[in-house]
């Protein structure tokens, strides 16, 4: 398939919320970019204030900012937490099992 419903950006979030310490490399593979393309989706998540990126050691800790707005006009109401948790597999797994 050559298109997709999520974005780089939020399958990046994706990659951050299962794991913060998650490597550059590993989020190039899961988005099947470039290392050079991930760290540019990065930067830009960093730069519009969703992430928050720090030092530990010679390796990069991700803390998404959940409570931040989401970016389009339509969904400004909503948060990148909300995103999350509609998307992470392990809350849609919950609903499932829960018939919610």
């Amino acid at each position: 398939m050559t298109w997709g419903f999520l974005t780089s950006h939020a399958r990046a979030l994706l990659c951050i919320a299962a794991d913060p310490g998650v490597r550059l490399r590993e989020i190039a593979a899961a988005l099947d970019v470039t290392e050079r393309a991930a760290f540019g989706v990065i930067k830009d998540l960093v730069d519009a204030g969703y992430v928050v990126k720090e030092r530990d050691g010679r390796r990069n800790r991700y803390h998404i900012r959940t409570e931040a707005a989401l970016p389009e006009t339509l969904l400004r109401q909503r948060t990148v937490g909300h995103l999350l948790a509609l998307l992470d597999e392990t809350t849609v797994t919950a609903r499932a099992n829960t018939g919610i």
